[in-house]
């Protein structure tokens, strides 16, 4: 069985993509990084610091 994996148009003029994996940029991959390392510190460090 083969996915749908073409962008699918909507009404409103908007596009979507359908594919579970779609390329993402070196900033995305930074940004998550980033968003992980201070979820981690604040899971981590404010029980520590209690």
């Amino acid at each position: 069985m083969q996915e749908d994996t073409d962008p699918v148009q909507h009404t409103d003029g908007m596009s979507r993509l359908t594919s579970p994996m779609q390329e993402f940029t070196m900033g995305q991959v930074t940004t998550g990084f980033v968003v992980l390392v201070i979820g981690l510190a604040v899971v981590v460090g404010v029980p520590l610091l209690l």
